[in-house]
């Protein structure tokens, strides 16, 4: 049960915030066990003042196109796994909407299972 935030400057059209959202879905279900239909994501867009990022921290040169995307998981998976996410994600938002890859950068934040409702006011995960 993924839970995506996207954070990007405001501006972009709908149709390539779209793709953003449809290949990181791809991307989960491709690496990352994401059942169809587990599909929760938002997309915030921010003004320049509201926006702040390091250009080139790590050494890496990042462009006012750069996406932050932030991941809420079960802690569940092995460090692979989470690498080929990381991986797929940047080349198929390379792909559509055309992002650079220095512009995607990912957080992937775990929570124990029992800390999800997915409606009901129940804790579908707790057995």
């Amino acid at each position: 049960m993924p839970l995506t935030r996207v954070s990007l400057r405001r501006g972009k059209p709908a149709a390539y915030r779209k793709a953003i959202l449809d290949s990181l879905y791809r991307a989960m279900r491709e690496t990352f066990d994401v059942p169809e239909g587990d599909r929760f994501m938002t997309v915030s867009e921010h003004d320049d003042d509201n926006f702040a990022y390091g250009a080139d921290y790590l050494g890496i040169r990042r462009s006012g196109d750069l996406v932050i995307i932030q991941i809420t998981v079960s802690n569940t998976r092995p460090v692979t796994q989470k690498q080929a996410l990381y991986r797929r994600i940047a080349e198929l938002l390379t792909e559509s909407p055309g992002l650079r890859a220095e512009d995607v950068f990912i957080n992937l934040v775990e929570v124990l299972p029992e800390n999800w409702s997915f409606g009901n006011g129940e804790a579908q995960y707790v057995r």
